[in-house]
C-alpha cells in the first residue's frame, strides 16, 4: 500500500528546493540564530545584575517557562489563522527582544524580557514546524530534517558570532548587529513563506487539549529523544573534564562533535527518509544513538567518549524531526494542536532533564548517566511504528 502511494505520488513531487521551502528554512535559521545569540549574552546578564549561579538559574528557568506557556497558545492560533500568519507575526515581535534584554537596567525588566523572548521562541517553534509540515504536504517530500539542520546552523552562527561581536563591539554593538541580521533573514523569508489555509473545523478541542492518546504518545517519543540531547549539551564537557581528565579545550569537543554530526545528518536526513520511510529511518537512528551513548558512557578515555558523542549525534539527528512530522500529520487533528503538544513535551525534557541529571550524577557519576540514557531510546525504538504518520506528508 505504501509502495503504491509512493509510486503514484513520486511524479508529482516538487523539485528539491522551492520558494516555500526556502522561506520556512530561513525562519528556522533565524530562530536558531536568535537562540544561539542569547547563549553568549548570559554571562554578561549575570554580571550586570550581580546574580549568583542559583539566581541565574531562576532567570534561565523564566526563559523555559515562557516557552512552555506560549507554545499551546501558538498551537490553538494556528488552527484559527494558519501557520504563516502566526509564524510571521511572532517572528516580527521577536526581532527586538534580545535588544530589549540588553538595554534593561532593572532586574525585573530583564526577567520579563527573558520570559517574553523564551515565549516567542517557543511559539515560533510550534508555528514554523506547522508551516514545515504544510510545505512537506505541498511538495510531497520530507523537508523537516533539513529545516532542523538550518536551525542547528543558525544556533552555531549565533553562538559563534556572539562571543566575537561582544569582544569587538561591546554588548550594545552585538545586540544591534544580531537584531539587524535577524530582521534581514525575516525580510528575505517573508514573501516566500507558504500561505496555508486555517483549519477551524479541525480545531477540535476548543482551545483545550486533545483527548486522544496518540499526540501524547508521540510527545513521549519527542521527550525521550531530546533528553539525551540536553544531557550532552549540559553535562558532556563536565563528564570529559572531571571523569576522563580531558583538558578544557578537549572537553569542549563533546558537544562540538555531537553538533557537527547532527547538523550534517539533518541535511541528509530528508533524502534518507524519502528513500526508506520514517519508521525504518527512526529505528536505525535509535540503534545508532543507543550505540553512541553506550560508547561514550563506557569510554576509557576522552577521545573514545568524543567519538561516542559524535555517533550519538548521527542517531539523534533525525529522531526529533520525524516525531514533529508525525505530530503535524495525525489524522483528524489540526497540525498546530498536535505540534503544540509534542513540542511542549519535547522541550520540557531539555528544561527539566539537566537539573534532574545533576542530582542523579551527584550519586552515581556522569558515566552511569550516559550508560542509562539509552534506555529512553529503547522506548523510542519500541514506539517507532507510530512514526508512520510522518509519511503522511508524502501521501497528501
Amino acid at each position: 500500500m505504501t509502495g503504491s502511494a509512493t509510486q503514484t505520488s513520486a511524479p508529482t513531487r516538487a523539485p528539491y528546493m522551492t520558494k516555500t521551502r526556502l522561506g520556512v528554512s530561513l525562519l528556522f535559521l533565524m530562530n536558531g540564530f536568535m537562540m544561539g545569540s542569547w547563549a553568549p549574552m548570559i554571562p554578561e546578564f549575570a554580571r550586570r545584575f550581580s546574580l549568583s549561579e542559583s539566581a541565574l538559574g531562576l532567570v534561565i528557568l523564566a526563559y523555559g517557562l515562557g516557552s512552555l506557556s506560549f507554545m499551546p497558545v501558538a498551537g490553538s492560533q494556528i488552527g484559527r489563522l494558519g501557520s504563516r500568519t502566526v509564524t510571521l507575526a511572532v517572528a516580527l515581535i521577536m526581532v527586538p527582544t534580545l535588544l530589549l534584554i540588553t538595554i534593561s537596567n532593572a532586574l525585573w525588566a530583564g526577567v520579563i524580557a527573558v520570559f517574553v523572548f523564551g515565549g516567542l521562541t517557543g511559539a515560533m517553534d510550534v508555528a514554523m514546524n506547522a508551516n514545515a509540515v504544510a510545505v512537506e504536504r505541498n511538495m510531497r517530500r520530507a523537508i523537516m530534517s533539513s529545516c532542523h539542520a538550518f536551525w542547528s546552523l543558525g544556533g552555531l552562527l549565533g553562538a559563534g558570532l556572539g562571543g566575537l561581536l561582544i569582544t569587538k563591539t561591546g554588548i550594545y554593538g552585538h545586540a544591534i548587529t544580531l537584531t539587524l541580521i535577524a530582521a534581514a533573514l525575516l525580510a528575505v523569508a517573508w514573501p516566500r513563506v507558504l500561505a496555508d489555509r486555517p483549519h477551524p473545523e479541525e480545531q477540535r478541542p476548543k482551545g483545550g487539549l486533545p483527548m486522544t492518546p496518540l499526540p501524547w504518545i508521540i510527545g513521549i517519543m519527542a521527550l525521550f529523544s531530546m533528553i539525551p540531547e540536553g544531557a550532552i549539551l549540559d553535562w558532556g564537557a563536565l563528564y570529559l573534564r572531571n571523569e576522563l581528565t580531558a583538558s578544557v579545550t578537549l572537553s569542549g569537543f563533546a558537544f562540538a562533535a555531537f553538533s557537527l554530526t547532527m547538523a550534517i545528518m539533518r541535511f541528509a536526513g530528508d533524502l534518507v527518509r524519502d528513500r526508506f520511510g520514517a519508521v525504518r529511518t527512526l529505528q536505525v537512528c535509535s540503534v545508532i544513538s543507543i550505540t553512541g551513548l553506550l560508547i561514550a558512557g563506557f569510554a576509557p578515555n576522552s577521545l573514545i567518549a568524543i567519538a561516542g558523542f559524535a555517533i550519538a549525534g548521527i542517531g539523534i539527528s533525525n529522531m526529533v524531526p520525524i516525531a514533529f512530522s508525525a505530530a503535524g500529520n495525525m489524522p483528524g487533528l489540526a497540525p498546530g494542536i498536535g505540534l503544540s503538544v509534542v513540542t511542549t513535551m519535547g522541550y520540557s525534557g531539555i528544561l527539566v532533564a539537566p537539573s534532574a541529571i545533576g542530582f542523579i550524577a551527584e550519586h552515581t557519576g556522569l558515566a552511569a548517566v550516559f550508560i542509562g540514557l539509552p534506555v529512553l531510546h529503547v522506548v523510542v525504538l519500541l514506539l517507532s511504528k507510530l512514526a508512520r504518520h510522518a509519511d503522511g506528508a508524502a501521501n497528501h
